[in-house]
């Protein structure tokens, strides 16, 4: 079953846009923390962040899915209190940001890779400490690497189908995102529906990732 377009674009769209807020913060600073410190398992991090992106998103899915069940490591009775994350918009976005993070993170390292650290250096031989430093002069100068990490992520996010499907379901006006949608008109022979849906998708997909683009060069 396939919803109306202002429901399913109303729900895209939320669940793109917080899970890009959710995913930014955490994946920039793991994105500066791999570009500027050496440490014991430094890779294995590397390599942990980046599995989303060579995983199928099914197999995040039911990660998941493994993760938030009832007798999972983060369930109800575990915690002693339902997330209530599991067939809900909100289980969408945390499968949403997931899926993202990796391409927040490897941005957002390449962007700090860019800039010299002798400036926090000096920074910090003035009187800065590390975490000032970096709010006040790596940040700023990092900010257009960063926009375009946070436009790489919602449109990822605003096409994420597999991962999102297994945990978030795909109910119509609740769930179900353009992607889910699509799938759902092909599945229901409405071939007209998916076409519409799929220029939508593109459409909004183009502009993020031009603006990204935009973002991302240096020119």
């Amino acid at each position: 079953m396939v919803g109306t377009l202002s429901d399913i674009l109303s729900v895209s769209l939320q669940v793109a846009l917080i899970a890009t807020l959710v995913v930014m913060v955490p994946g920039a600073l793991t994105g500066y923390v791999l570009s500027r410190f050496r440490f014991p398992g430094k890779r294995l991090l590397s390599a942990l962040v980046l599995m989303p992106l060579v995983l199928p998103p099914t197999a995040v899915g039911f990660l998941l899915l493994e993760l938030f069940a009832d007798n999972g490591p983060l369930g109800r009775k575990s915690l002693g209190v339902d997330l209530d994350l599991l067939l809900t918009w909100k289980g969408a976005v945390v499968a949403s940001a997931f899926m993202a993070l990796p391409l927040v993170v490897r941005t957002a390292r390449v962007t700090f890779d860019g800039l010299d650290p002798r400036h926090e250096r000096v920074a910090q031989t003035l009187g800065y400490s590390r975490a000032h430093a970096l709010w006040r002069f790596v940040l700023p100068a990092a900010r257009r690497g960063l926009v375009a990490a946070a436009l790489l992520a919602f449109a990822r996010s605003l096409g994420e189908f597999g991962a999102t499907v297994m945990v978030a379901g795909n109910i119509p006006g609740k769930t179900q995102t353009l992607a889910s949608a699509m799938w759902a008109a092909d599945q229901a022979g409405e071939a007209s529906a998916a076409r519409v849906l799929l220029c939508v998708a593109l459409g909004i997909g183009l502009v993020a990732t031009l603006l990204a683009e935009r973002f991302s060069s240096r020119d």
